[in-house]
């Protein structure tokens, strides 16, 4: 499996990522230097409002939007018991060898705490009783606003590395859970047990770290000790709201969590994002850095390697897929819906063996355009029907399998009896096509706009409540250009009898380059006044 890493940042109000894969696009990342981007920035902040009936606070930190932290997201040590005491609060240890005396302490999971890594405490006090209006709270943004919500915020902090992730609350050290390979947790469990990590703080193996040596984890751990101290200095001199820690650019922040040696090259296509990449692998993963490559070509990276093309379907309905078939996705405020077509795909089997094989090939491309195109929130899939149970079993599989490489969370459920299978994406961004475009002032977003007949309808539904009025001796009305032929030729009758019975002037206008529903009455009076109408 041959991987490349292309990066194009020729403009520089846009950073475009993409990760090839055999010749294929399997994933993008877009990033606009006009967009806020917070997730992953640390900020100490201020309860500015509880809401005990949704059990979450607002918190300002500093930008403009209080953001959002529900009670799940507190971390005990918030919990009032006399009071949280800010100078005791993220005490960072001295590691072992420097003045650490327990360099077994960051294995052993404290008695409220043994649970599975990443586990929560069940029961929560209500937030009214953990935090009040003006206290001062260490977040850090785990979610992107959306529309009028603000960020999503979260007092449990964890600073990712290359090939570890310190997590400050967690007072141990664990494995990630995608590590399945016994053999690779036992030992990495052991080097980091003789790396002695400070007592009380929390680290996580990445995925990364698997084949890692005992000196480039223990490089990795020392820089987010010295990196966690820096943040706790910061957040005792300063009051809120403050920032205190900002995540790295997507050029830094995809190398350090992308990066595998399956990725055979990186391409850069602009010097001085060249050179931060290379200082970032000479620093972390010297290893590598003969695979980053200045990109000089004189036709645009991106064209070289056709991927304009594939990004410019990327924002299409219809989908294409092998054979003949195809998928169709629309995105609503509230969930996703896709949708399979077998279209010409045939096979020489049976209808059923031909819905199953579609179904397949389609699970495959579903989870493809969940990454590229960043969609979260439900998901339902509507595939072909399947009558034969082993055959609907295995297009859930390959459905599940295909989201393995989801960084995002993901969660499938079992085919519901009208044959849909439902999903959750986790959400951390808005999607990329809301990233790009916005919603067409013309229909606003709904993709449709009445006819020129619906048009003249309303029109002359309008004119029946000026007949009631005695204030009224003219109208003017301004319409669409088709909408004014059609009232002119298909409504003339009418309108002259209106005019007759009424004896009200009236006065259709059409107009180019407005909007398909544009209606506008000026009503006057028998003075030339202008009247409110309707």
């Amino acid at each position: 499996m041959k991987q490349e890493m292309l990066i194009n940042v020729s403009q520089p109000e846009e950073c475009r990522i993409a990760i090839m894969e055999d010749g294929v696009l399997e994933e993008l990342y877009v990033e606009r230097t006009s967009a806020d981007n917070y997730v992953g920035n640390i900020y100490k902040g201020r309860i500015v409002n509880i809401e005990p009936s949704i059990q979450a606070a607002f918190v300002d930190f500093g930008v403009g939007r209080n953001g959002f932290l529900h009670i799940s997201d507190v971390e005990p040590q918030y919990y009032r018991q006399g009071g949280l005491d800010p100078d005791k609060a993220f005490d960072l240890p001295e590691p072992a060898g420097k003045g650490g005396d327990d360099s077994q302490g960051a294995t052993k999971t404290p008695p409220r705490r043994r649970a599975r890594l990443g586990d929560r405490p069940r029961v929560k006090p209500p937030i009214q009783d953990v935090l009040r209006r003006g206290d001062e709270v260490l977040v850090q943004v785990i979610k992107e606003g959306f529309g009028t919500k603000g960020p999503t915020l979260s007092t449990y902090i964890s600073i990712p590395g290359r090939y570890l992730v310190l997590m400050p609350p967690l007072g141990r050290v664990g494995i990630s859970k995608k590590i399945d390979d016994e053999q690779d947790r036992r030992l990495l469990r052991d080097i980091m047990l003789e790396l002695k990590p400070p007592k009380g703080v929390g680290f996580v193996v990445r995925t990364a770290g698997t084949t890692r040596t005992k000196q480039e984890m223990a490089r990795d751990m020392a820089y987010l000790l010295r990196l966690w101290k820096s943040i706790v200095r910061r957040m005792r001199k300063y009051s809120a709201p403050i920032d205190i820690y900002q995540e790295s650019d997507m050029i830094i922040r995809t190398i350090r969590d992308m990066f595998t040696e399956n990725v055979g090259r990186i391409l850069i296509d602009e010097p001085a994002a060249y050179e931060r990449a290379r200082e970032f692998l000479e620093l972390v993963m010297p290893r590598y850095v003969s695979r980053l490559q200045l990109y000089e070509g004189k036709e645009p990276l991106f064209h070289r390697y056709g991927l304009e093309e594939e990004i410019g379907r990327m924002y299409q309905r219809k989908v294409p897929l092998k054979g003949g078939g195809s998928i169709v996705i629309d995105q609503t405020e509230a969930l996703v819906a896709i949708d399979v077509n077998s279209g010409s795909f045939r096979t020489e089997q049976s209808a059923e063996e031909n819905a199953y094989q579609m179904n397949l090939i389609a699970a495959k491309e579903i989870a493809r355009q969940l990454r590229l195109r960043d969609l979260g929130g439900v998901i339902v899939n509507d595939f072909i029907d399947m009558r034969k149970e082993k055959y609907r079993r295995g297009v859930e599989k390959a459905l599940h399998d295909a989201m393995k490489r989801d960084r995002a969370r993901t969660k499938v459920l079992r085919t519901s009896p009208f044959g849909l299978i439902e999903m959750t994406r986790q959400r951390i961004r808005p999607s990329l096509r809301k990233s790009i475009f916005r919603d067409c002032p013309t229909c606003n977003g709904t993709g449709t706009v009445k006819t020129a007949e619906s048009m003249a309808i309303e029109v002359m539904r309008t004119l029946q409540l000026s007949s009631a009025r005695d204030d009224i001796t003219k109208l003017d009305i301004s319409v669409h250009d088709d909408v004014a032929t059609w009232i002119n030729n298909k409504k003339r009758r009418e309108m002259a009898h209106f005019e007759d019975t009424t004896h009200i002037q009236l006065h259709v206008v059409g107009k180019d380059g407005v909007s398909p529903e544009h209606l506008v009455f000026e009503a006057r009076d028998s003075a030339g006044r202008q009247v409110r109408f309707p």
